[in-house]
This record gives C-alpha cells, sequence and structure tokens, in this order.
C-alpha cells in the first residue's frame, strides 16, 4: 500500500459522485462537506476513495484517528472485545473494560485520584462537566471562552462561540453563561499586545466581568481550551492557564479544560494542559481516546464527582468495544505515539515556517505537536481574514491528495494521525505550498 497520494480520476470520480448524490437527497444538510471526498478505505496516515485514488490525510476525522486508520492493535482489540459482547449498560452493571480504562485514565490524567463518566462524545463529556460543575459547587454560572467550541448539544453551544451560525436559530440557550476574551498573541484582543494579552484578559474578566456582570461567588466554572480547535489553533500562554487556576482556586469554582480535540497525545503531551503544569477540576476528552469510535470522558477530582447514583448516567457511554479501543489507543499513545506526536509535530511546524515568508497569504503559524494552524491573511499588515481564500486552498489541496480542513474563519489546521512521518509531513508541506500558490496567482489575476 503507497504512503504517497496517487490521484487516478478527476475528483470526485464516478462513483464518488454517484454516491453524493444519494447522500443529498437523504441525509441531513446541516453537515459541513469541504469537499467530496467519499472515503473506501484507510492505512495509517492514507485514504483511498471508491474510486481508487489515495490521499495524505492531515485531518484524520477531525483529530478522531489518532493511532491512524485501522491500526492493527486497536482493530484486534475490537475485534476480541465484540466477539465477547458487545453491550450491557455500564450505567447499570459492571464490566472489566471500563473499569480497566477508568484506571488508565487515573493514571495517565493531571488530575489525582481521577474518576471518571463515560458518554458518548465530546459534547456529552462537556454537557457532564456543566452539571457536574454546577451540582458540587452549588452555583450557577459558567465562565466561557470568544472563539471556543464545546459541542453543538444545547448546554455545550452555549458555551460555543467560534461561529455564530453554530448558535442561530437555535435561542433561547442555557442561561448564566459568560464570554470572556482568549488571549490570541496573533490577534491580541482589547488592544493590547502579544506580551500584555494575557494581563488584558484576565483584567477584563475580574474588572468587568466580576463587577458588571456576575459576582465570583455565583461562578460555577471556568471552561476554556488549552488550544482552541474551531477557534483556529489558537494556543493558550502558559501564564494564561496557570492564571486561570489561580482565579478559578480564589473564588472557589472549578477549572474546566476542554481537551476533547488537543487531548490524547495531539499536543506532544498526553494532554495539552501539562505543558502549563496546570492541574484542572476536571477534563473533557473525546475524538481521539478511542481511535475512531465513539466515546467521550469528563475526568475529575475524587471530591468533585461526588454526585449521587441516577444523578447522571448514560447508556451507551463506555460501550465495551469502545473502551477495549480506548485501552488499545492509550497503550499506543504512552509506548510511541506522544514522542512521534512531538517529534514529527515539531518537524511540520517548523516546514511549515519555513515556506510562510514566501506566501504572502499566510499571516501566522502556530501549534503544538500534531495540532497545528496555518492562518491566512489578506494583507499581513491589517491582518484582514482571508476566508474565501482558506477556502480555496483547502479544496485546491484536496485536488493534489492532501486532506485538511479549516479552522475558525480563515485558519487550516494540520490534525493528522499520530503515526504520521516526517516524510509524509514534508509531503504535506509541499502540497501545501504548491496550492497556496495556485490561490495566490488566481488573487492577482
Amino acid at each position: 500500500m503507497t504512503s504517497s497520494p496517487r490521484l487516478i480520476t478527476p475528483l470526485p470520480g464516478p462513483r464518488a459522485r454517484a454516491i453524493i448524490d444519494r447522500d443529498r437527497g437523504v441525509v441531513s444538510p446541516s453537515y459541513t462537506r469541504c469537499y467530496p471526498l467519499v472515503m473506501a478505505r484507510g492505512w495509517g496516515s492514507m485514504v483511498e476513495d471508491v474510486d481508487g485514488n489515495v490521499f495524505l490525510d492531515c485531518a484524520a476525522g477531525i483529530a478522531v484517528n489518532s493511532t491512524g486508520h485501522s491500526h492493527p492493535a486497536v482493530v484486534q482489540a475490537i475485534v476480541d472485545q465484540a466477539q465477547k459482547f458487545l453491550h450491557m449498560s455500564g450505567t447499570d452493571f459492571y464490566y472489566e473494560p471500563q473499569v480497566q480504562l477508568a484506571e488508565m485514565l487515573a493514571r495517565v490524567a493531571p488530575i489525582r485520584g481521577a474518576r471518571t463518566f463515560f458518554g458518548n462524545s465530546g459534547t456529552e463529556a462537556i454537557e457532564a462537566s456543566i452539571k457536574l460543575a454546577r451540582y458540587s459547587t452549588g452555583r450557577q454560572n459558567i465562565i466561557a471562552f470568544l472563539g471556543g467550541f464545546h459541542g453543538r448539544t444545547m448546554g455545550a453551544v452555549s458555551l460555543t462561540a467560534s461561529k455564530a451560525v453554530q448558535r442561530r436559530g437555535f435561542g433561547p440557550l442555557m442561561p448564566g453563561v459568560y464570554h470572556a476574551f482568549y488571549p490570541d498573541r496573533y490577534r491580541p484582543p482589547l488592544g493590547s499586545t502579544p506580551d500584555g494579552c494575557v494581563d488584558a484578559c484576565l483584567d477584563y474578566i475580574e474588572h468587568q466581568l466580576f463587577t458588571q456582570l456576575v459576582s465570583p461567588d455565583e461562578v460555577a466554572a471556568i471552561v476554556v481550551e488549552p488550544i482552541q480547535g474551531e477557534g483556529g489553533y489558537v494556543v493558550a500562554p502558559d501564564a494564561f492557564l496557570q492564571r486561570l487556576r489561580e482565579l478559578a482556586t480564589r473564588i472557589g469554582c472549578l477549572l474546566v479544560v476542554d481537551e476533547v480535540q488537543s487531548g490524547m497525545g495531539r499536543s506532544g503531551q498526553m494532554f495539552a494542559i501539562e505543558h502549563s503544569g496546570v492541574e484542572p477540576d476536571v477534563i473533557a476528552t473525546a475524538k481521539g481516546i478511542a481511535s475512531g469510535l465513539p466515546l467521550g470522558v469528563a475526568i475529575a477530582r475524587p471530591e468533585v464527582m461526588a454526585w449521587p447514583p441516577g444523578a447522571h448516567a448514560s447508556t451507551f457511554g463506555g460501550n465495551p468495544v469502545s473502551c477495549a479501543a480506548a485501552i488499545a489507543t492509550i497503550k499506543l499513545l504512552e509506548d510511541e505515539l506522544i514522542a512521534n506526536a512531538a517529534a514529527v509535530g515539531a518537524h511540520l511546524l517548523a516546514a511549515l515556517q519555513a515556506i510562510a515568508d514566501t506566501h504572502p497569504l499566510v499571516g501566522d503559524v502556530r501549534g503544538r505537536g500534531l495540532m497545528v494552524g496555518v492562518e491566512l491573511v489578506r494583507d499581513r499588515r491589517t491582518k484582514e481574514r482571508a476566508t474565501t481564500e482558506r477556502d480555496a486552498v483547502v479544496e485546491a489541496a484536496f485536488r493534489r491528495g492532501l486532506l485538511v480542513l479549516g479552522a475558525g474563519k480563515n485558519a487550516i489546521r494540520f490534525s493528522p494521525p499520530l503515526v504520521l512521518t516526517r516524510e509524509q509531513a514534508d509531503v504535506a508541506v509541499e502540497i501545501l505550498d504548491d496550492a497556496l500558490g495556485e490561490v495566490e496567482r488566481a488573487g492577482a489575476r
């Protein structure tokens, strides 16, 4: 099987076109399909479509396929468990895969004595975290951040503030949510500077939110992504997360970190919050935890996760097959893939930064591990967002055999499987270089 892109038909090919036409008649139009890929199979960091075209995958199902497509160890764990039993609700009964996974998460999470709640997705992990924060503190209000994405169920979308379309038409949303500014060093908020944005964002919370909108003694939780995903792969300065920890402790609320996208080795640590040395009260994780099977987890300090039986549950959460996949995934992460994410991620980041100066469309390149964002602008001085150009670059990359996704309004995200090699990273950069050149030349005409 090839480890390089190979295109043999126009895109989409005839089989793909037929399936897409069928899809349009029966599937919700709310899905945001970026380009006409119809997958047939995958291996490692490669994807083959139904017409035999092969692509280099730097999207990984939105950062989900952490161990690559159909890793043999994960597939074997799934098969072994499926042959035993597929379901026996962990909310009413016991089975060892769920206990074993909880023990592993208690060991690897940066929370001492952690306990876990199992759901099916990232948004469910956030919903559990919201309920847990309100229950454990007896308070009702939540602080989240502009640019943040936490899911699309009603509580989670109330925290989400990355794109208006994700909230439009669904109000009124959950009350008691207040949004603060996130310290984006490339676009410093509140008239601050890159070095001053941490102070500015924290000052806004303390001297405007807490004096004009919400009393600190009624705040149940501060919910933050260590690296904003849908917000554009914006990395929070370590000092910001450290001072949020201090603030949460001082006012008696929980610090909840959303690691749905940044967790499970993607940043070069098991959890991105570990780069800052901060111990949160709750971690919400999902996506890469089970290499493609549905699983979401809220991980919390034992004194926080002390709600009684019946307070919260999930019929399918912690499904035994998903748990088996997650156990195999964590073993692979610890044995090799976190180290690979750190090493190949640094190589990818440097390679993308090296081509940035040759492309006027590139305003910023940032990231940690194999979570790298490239922000596109129409003018580097004004930083006007290159929105349509971003979409054109993503489409041009697809036509060359590279799968990437947008993030935020005008960034391109690189979130490949953590098995990506240096050679594959170089191919990805070469294709992006070519795609950027095509779009820039078209804009110059």
